[in-house]
């Protein structure tokens, strides 16, 4: 039991990833306010230098959108790829961090939260991210995975 306690808490600790945005297209035309976009976001797993995703997702518009009250759809597409040498940490070697949240970001003034999280495949050495939604009463079905098979890294 205290095990399991200082696991959950170190967890909680790990620093999330911030993301950058690399662009947008619209997707509906708003004449008085912002128009429905999706978004492109890259961000760097916090524990692995080397691995970064990217992140595509809906971003809803309109008034309310303008006033950030809006809530986004959990439609999102994740794509993850291998950018420098990886070493990977002993407690994700293990699986001990088997589905630690490596990103979150809310997508509504309350409760609904995107996040992507990590699990290694010890037997294929293979990172593996999902992307999906979750709300406080009703989270979402839709999902999105994506693997870095690590390589060696040539200079």
């Amino acid at each position: 039991m205290k095990k399991t306690l200082a696991v959950l808490v170190s967890l909680s600790l790990t620093p999330l990833a911030v993301a950058e945005e690399i662009g947008a297209v619209s997707t509906t035309f708003n004449l008085l306010s912002t128009n429905d976009k999706i978004v492109i976001e890259a961000f760097d797993d916090p524990k692995i230098p080397g691995a970064t995703c990217y992140l595509s997702r809906a971003k809803k518009g309109g008034l309310k959108g303008s006033l950030g009250v809006a809530e986004d759809s959990s439609d999102a597409s994740l794509a993850c790829r291998q950018i420098g040498p990886i070493n990977i940490p002993g407690d994700i070697k293990s699986g001990k961090s088997d589905g630690e949240k490596v990103f979150r970001k809310s997508t509504s003034i309350l409760f609904k939260t995107m996040q992507v999280v990590r699990f290694y495949d010890a037997k294929r050495n293979t990172l593996v991210y999902l992307n999906y939604s979750d709300k406080l009463v009703d989270g979402s079905p839709k999902n999105s995975v994506s693997a870095i098979p690590i390589m060696p890294w040539k200079n």
